[in-house]
């Protein structure tokens, strides 16, 4: 079995900054500190997770500034040079995610906080990349001696899970995010970790979110910090307590079946609380009922993986909040590999969405992607419907 993987949980007390650092440093001691990871004078990235401007910033979205702050106070004692750095989703501003979430607040303080989308960019040759032959990363990616990975323990609209491994995506630019949903984001993100190799994750664990995540979810309070130097073994004990196992969640899976690190729980020592105090079950995509759709007929094909059923979902949701359902009434949308179309489908209501759809199931309006981004299917729902009434004009 080899030597163990080390992660730690921790309760926080309470919410103030002090609180939060001390349960940090607690977390990151457990693992064996940062001791080895870097040596003096080097650039530490910390790589929260700035997705997009939440609703509130303890919704569970964003990572919180605290936690960053405690960290980047902890590799100042051990002489090295933090910059906190992420890049939000595609098209999203990360400077406007900064400024609403409280890290903008840490500059005053003289901590250095950087909008990767503002930095020069590098090409980063993968020879071993399964799905990735190269990236396009960013200057200061490049010049890190040391990267820790601070997700926050959510839910995915098409991953299951967004925690240590997947929170890499931000550490390229907007047009290989893109890519990645094309040739396959689990891989994708595997490829990432071999091309970064993060030295150290810890999961910001206090606002969480389940269901419709990753932004829009429903938060939930757990008070945790997770900690560990094996990224895949942290995702493997952050999913347990979130009530996944870790062969549910692909990139966790892929990951420990590659050799990137540990997965099953006999090969992780826990240190801290033990994962069935802290356990709850988070709500899955599937169940968080928030959206129903008169007259609209979904076709999930024997197996469908959850990447595309959740991306259909999250797109049912983005129709909700833009107040737009109605553009569904009468399609039928399908996806899987052994989908069947029932004859009184007319071609142009229907919407065949994933590459695991036959390309003789597909028709006209076909959603490419492995899986898609949701807003691209939210795109060919409107844009069919717009196409329809200028027809009837």
């Amino acid at each position: 079995m080899g030597e163990k993987a080390v992660v730690s949980i921790v309760s926080t007390k309470g919410h103030s900054f002090p609180q939060i650092a001390q349960a940090v440093r607690e977390a990151v001691d457990l693992v064996g500190g940062l001791e080895g990871l870097f040596s003096p004078r080097d650039l530490v990235l910390i790589k929260p997770n700035l997705v997009a401007v939440p609703p509130h910033r303890l919704n569970g979205a964003v990572t919180r500034w605290e936690v960053c702050r405690a960290l980047a106070d902890l590799v100042r004692e051990m002489g090295g040079r933090p910059v906190i750095a992420d890049s939000a989703a595609v098209g999203v501003d990360t400077e406007q995610v900064i400024q609403a979430t409280g890290y903008a607040c840490l500059r005053e303080k003289g901590y250095q906080v950087v909008d990767l989308k503002a930095q020069p960019r590098v090409k980063w040759p993968l020879p071993g990349g399964k799905v990735l032959a190269e990236l396009t990363s960013f200057d200061l990616v490049k010049e890190a001696k040391a990267i820790i990975s601070v997700p926050v323990m959510k839910t995915h609209d098409q991953t299951e899970v967004t925690l240590s491994l997947k929170n890499l995506k931000g550490l390229i630019d907007d047009r290989d995010k893109r890519h990645l949903h094309q040739v396959g984001v689990q891989q994708g993100v595997l490829d990432l970790y071999r091309a970064f190799r993060p030295c150290l994750a810890v999961i910001d664990g206090t606002f969480c979110q389940e269901g419709l995540g990753p932004v829009h979810g429903r938060t939930i309070e757990m008070n945790l910090i997770l900690a560990g130097r094996d990224l895949v073994a942290v995702d493997a004990v952050a999913g347990k307590i979130m009530g996944f196992e870790a062969e549910e969640v692909l990139i966790t899976r892929w990951g420990g079946e590659a050799g990137l690190g540990k997965m099953r729980l006999e090969e992780i020592e826990l240190r801290g609380r033990p994962w069935q105090e802290v356990h709850r079950r988070f709500l899955r995509l599937e169940e968080d009922r928030r959206v129903e759709v008169e007259e609209l007929r979904l076709l999930h094909a024997p197996g469908t993986c959850t990447g595309c059923r959740n991306t259909v979902l999250s797109a049912l949701f983005d129709l909700k909040r833009a107040k737009q359902l109605d553009h569904l009434r009468g399609l039928t949308i399908v996806t899987g590999p052994e989908v069947e179309i029932p004859a009184d489908t007319p071609s142009e209501q229907l919407i065949a969405v994933g590459i695991c759809v036959p390309p003789d199931r597909r028709g006209h309006r076909f959603v490419s992607g492995c899986p898609p981004n949701n807003s691209w299917v939210v795109e060919e729902v409107v844009r069919g419907r717009k196409k329809a009434r200028l027809a009837r004009d």
